[in-house]
């Protein structure tokens, strides 16, 4: 698991490298760099989520029916703080847009969204202690 905390710390550096490289006027107009936003972004969502499964899973946390549950989880049993965890629930939500609603995403909102990449520094470094 270790080994997927420290991808995640290269997906951060390679979005926070993107949102310097881009102007948001720049990313609107580039395909290319939408996709891997998007993939960067997946990628990274998906190591929040599977490993906090993995968390829960390993420390008997309970059965989670869904990747919200184990965030739910890590807050209830302190992993994580609830204001982290509620904010990766949502997280989780952008993600099942990405994989599924994918048309209707609002590429400039997802700009945006390279200004709050410390929540998954937040996630990582509050995890990283348990794995």
């Amino acid at each position: 698991m270790l080994e997927r905390l420290i991808q995640l710390e290269k997906n951060i550096a390679q979005l926070e490298a993107m949102k310097l490289e881009h102007s948001k006027t720049e990313f609107s107009a580039s395909t290319q760099s939408q996709w891997a936003l998007r993939y960067g972004l997946i990628e990274s969502i998906q190591i929040v989520i599977d490993t906090a499964c993995a968390i829960c899973n390993k420390n008997n946390l309970g059965t989670p029916k869904n990747y919200a549950d184990c965030l739910r989880l890590l807050s209830e049993f302190r992993y994580v703080d609830e204001k982290l965890s509620k904010t990766l629930i949502k997280i989780v939500g952008l993600r099942n847009l990405l994989i599924h609603e994918y048309t209707t995403i609002d590429n400039k909102r997802l700009y945006d969204f390279l200004s709050e990449l410390d929540v998954f520094r937040d996630y990582a470094r509050s995890v990283s202690r348990y794995l």
